[in-house]
Parts: C-alpha cells; sequence; structure tokens
C-alpha cells in the first residue's frame, strides 16, 4: 500500500509537470535592480502551481514560487534556477539534459542569493510517504519506531552527515558571488503535534516524527548559515496554524492529495507568496540596497 502509495504521488509530481559588511553593491549604485538568484529546490520552485516556468521544463518550476513573490516585493531582477528534486549535487552538475549546475547562475554582479536545499539529500520527503497508514494502529507500522530502531535515526544521522555538504556549498556561493548576501530559506511547517489521522493518513507518532525531523533540518539549517555568514530565514512561524491538517483554504503546505494546484507536501501559491514575503522581510533587515518604493 505505501509503495503503491509512494508511486502514484511521484507519478502525479511528474505529470502534471553577502556579506553584511557591505550591502551596497555596483549594480545598486547604477540605479539598477538589484539582482537576485535563487537555487534550490522543489520547496523553492513549487511544481504544479500555475502559472509553470517554460525554461527548464523538466524542473517543474512555478512563476508564483517563492523567489519570484520576493523579487516582486524588493524590486529585484531575479534568476530563478531551482528545480524539483534537486541535490546538493546539482548545484555544480546538470540536473537534466540541458539544464546548466545551479552555480553557472552565480556571478560577482549578483546582489542576494537564496537557498533551499537538503530535503532531497536526506530523502526527507521520501521518508514521509514511508510514514502513510491509511488504517489506524495497529494495522500497520511506525516509521518512527522502524527509523529509530536500535537507538539511532537514522534519518537525522543523514542530515547531520550533509551537514559539512551544505557548509561547503554556502562557501562556494560566496566565492562565486562575492558581494552577494546569502539567504538560506528553511523547509516549513508541514504537521502540528499528533498529526489529523485519518484526514491526513500519519499516526500521531509520525506526524511527531516527520515534523521533528523537518524541524532537525531547519537546525541544522540554520546553524550551517550562521557558520557560514548566511542568513537564515524561517518559514515555521509563519506557517504555524497553516499546515497539511488546516482548512483546504488555510493550508500554505498541501496534503498528500492537494485542494489546490500544488504537488503533494509542497507550498501552494498562498504559501510560496508567505515565504517570499518572509524572504524579502529578511533581505531588508540586512539593510541590502533596495530601489526607492514609488
Amino acid at each position: 500500500m505505501k509503495t503503491a502509495l509512494r508511486i502514484a504521488l511521484v507519478a502525479a509530481l511528474l505529470t502534471g509537470a553577502l556579506s553584511a559588511v557591505a550591502p551596497v553593491t555596483a549594480a545598486s549604485d547604477a540605479a539598477g535592480p538589484p539582482r537576485y538568484v535563487a537555487l534550490g529546490d522543489s520547496y523553492a520552485a513549487a511544481p504544479l502551481v500555475p502559472p509553470p516556468d517554460p525554461v527548464d521544463p523538466m524542473c517543474l518550476r512555478s512563476l508564483s514560487g517563492y523567489p519570484h513573490i520576493a523579487a516582486e516585493a524588493l524590486g529585484a531582477h531575479l534568476t530563478d534556477v531551482t528545480c524539483s528534486a534537486a541535490t546538493t549535487d546539482h548545484l555544480s552538475t546538470s540536473q537534466y539534459p540541458g539544464t546548466a549546475p545551479q552555480y553557472d547562475a552565480l556571478t560577482p554582479a549578483a546582489d542576494i542569493v537564496s537557498i533551499t536545499i537538503g530535503g532531497n539529500d536526506a530523502d526527507v520527503f521520501g521518508e514521509a510517504l514511508d510514514c502513510v497508514n491509511i488504517l489506524p494502529p495497529p494495522h500497520g507500522t511506525s516509521c518512527a519506531e522502524e527509523n529509530t530502531a536500535g537507538g539511532t535515526d537514522r534519518v537525522r544521522a543523514r542530515i547531520d552527515a550533509w551537514a559539512p555538504v551544505f557548509g561547503t556549498a554556502l562557501d562556494e556561493i560566496t566565492r562565486r558571488a562575492p558581494n552577494a548576501e546569502v539567504f538560506v530559506v528553511g523547509y516549513g511547517n508541514y504537521l502540528r503535534t499528533d498529526g489529523c489521522h485519518p484526514a491526513q493518513p500519519f499516526w500521531k507518532q509520525d506526524a511527531n516524527y516527520i515534523q521533528g525531523v523537518v524541524d532537525h533540518l531547519g537546525a541544522v539549517l540554520r546553524r550551517t548559515a550562521e557558520e557560514h555568514g548566511a542568513t537564515f530565514v524561517d518559514t515555521y512561524t509563519p506557517g504555524i496554524g497553516h499546515d497539511i491538517c488546516a482548512a483546504p483554504a488555510d493550508r500554505y503546505i498541501e496534503g498528500l492529495v492537494p485542494t489546490r494546484p500544488a504537488a503533494p507536501l509542497h507550498p501552494n501559491a498562498a504559501g510560496a507568496r508567505v515565504i517570499g514575503d518572509a524572504l524579502a522581510t529578511a533581505v531588508r533587515g540586512t539593510g541590502t540596497a533596495l530601489p526607492e518604493a514609488s
């Protein structure tokens, strides 16, 4: 049952398809818009949220993803190379034929860089799909119990092992875009305490486990960002009350069966807007030079 559901969800997704010391850059001095480069995975790309970006169609990137919301709010010129299913490897290597490595979008002219990455490296969302139980206990198995058997949480261990890789990636972003402020956008609020089985088919302990893993990834992203001179953007707090258990009209993250155009367990248009607004607020907070409001 779990395997079939996981395949169906993946098929639906595929077929639906910097430095704080010197915020003023040469581009800003020339009175042009700040130059913003967005890197990352499907949390940033917002797959299946209309309208689709016709560039790199395999990436299932939306023109309504959070980078576009932030760019509009900031009056920035956006280069969006986010791509669904991206891992950290795809920053430096081509993800699909004809799709350039994401690092290639970075230049010394960039003023702002955002990145959301790591969920696919640690297979966090694949693990979440393995936590699905349509029936109540005891008719199934708990992913929380399976993943922590023997006293070690294997998913959190993968996240911890990946953290230095992310640190190296942040250093490379700074090397390629030395004049940019770098913003690490975290993953959000997916499941409230104890979940909402059967509306969303995760047992209580597994709902808490999934969100705990996402929170751990967020903590690693925050710590690594701080260690490498980047700014972490919290998307959990603005998502409180808007998780997949919320009423359909109130969700920022869609559930396993989306009620609005979006991929399962991904931000919908409302969520992307809130995340983009949070990023824009963070950018303004660093003092990055921006155009005067008209």
